[in-house]
């Protein structure tokens, strides 16, 4: 068995390969997993490793001793030493942080409740119809809460209900009856706590942001701004070609009313002269 000194120096080099992984790349994570099987975790590792993004499951003292370590040189690191607690990863990569976020969200899914968990969340229980029978499973909904009934031999809710509000815990006789509703209130991946980009320092309230929506958001301002653009006639790559198309097209109906005469307008001019004439024909004729 290895002594104790041999144990040491486990940890002491394991300790300064946390820290030099921690400073050879730009962004430096902490990720909760909480809840996250083994054999899932075990594939979101590859995952992300795959994507350049290596994240390594250490004891929280190895990572507390490996982030005052780097943060020697990188001073920026120091606020991740808060957010070491519970079960924890330490995440290495370049890029976004905001995309990072993404992508560690879209690793979590829906699972059931098992009874005595935090709400992360309000668990709302839609109205409607269920699949039980009548039967002593309306006293159980009604004992915990649900506002169960009978209606034409189906088992209804009557209304939308807060059946667990956000922070509070979820009774083992509640999760029951949600998880036999169907109803999957927690979700099981990644968490991530905080990130550290360069020198700056990123909570994970700021790195929720909805990308989809913001796309969206951008795409109807630059669209606006095109249209305002070839409303004044403000040149830009994007807005010159409409801008001119919207001059000649005016341009051509100014030359057709006055009957000014070109290559383009002579046809045009002839047809309105030939509609002209007919008119007056039908005007003077027997």
């Amino acid at each position: 068995m290895p002594g104790r000194g041999e144990v040491r120096e486990e940890k002491v080099a394991r300790v300064a390969t946390l820290a030099d992984g921690i400073l050879t790349r730009p962004i430096t994570a902490l990720v909760g997993v909480r809840g996250v099987p083994a054999s899932a975790l075990q594939t979101m590792r590859r995952g992300l490793r795959d994507r350049k993004h290596p994240i390594v499951v250490a004891p929280n003292s190895a990572i507390r001793h490996a982030l005052e370590r780097a943060s020697a040189k990188r001073a920026s690191l120091k606020p991740l030493l808060d957010r070491v607690e519970d079960q924890t990863a330490l995440l290495s990569a370049e890029g976004n942080p905001f995309s990072l976020h993404y992508e560690l969200t879209r690793t979590r899914t829906p699972t059931p409740a098992r009874g005595g968990e935090i709400a992360p969340r309000d668990i709302v229980v839609p109205s409607g119809a269920t699949s039980f029978k009548p039967g002593p499973i309306v006293g159980e909904l009604q004992h915990a809460g649900f506002p169960a009934a009978i209606e034409k031999g189906k088992v209804v809710l009557k209304k939308d209900t807060t059946i667990v509000h956000a922070g509070q815990t979820i009774s083992h006789e509640v999760a029951g009856l949600l998880t036999r509703l169907e109803i999957l209130p927690l979700e099981v991946g990644l968490t991530l706590r905080a990130v550290v980009d360069g020198d700056t320092y990123y909570p994970p309230e700021v790195l929720a942001v909805d990308l989809d929506a913001k796309r969206a958001d951008l795409t109807r301002a630059v669209r606006a701004g095109l249209v305002l653009a070839v409303e004044i006639g403000y040149t830009t790559p994007a807005s010159v070609r409409m801008i001119l198309t919207k001059a000649h097209r005016r341009a051509l109906g100014l030359a057709i009313a006055a009957g000014y005469p070109t290559k383009e307008t002579i046809a045009p001019l002839f047809a309105q002269a030939i509609r002209e004439a007919a008119a007056v024909g039908r005007l003077t004729g027997p």
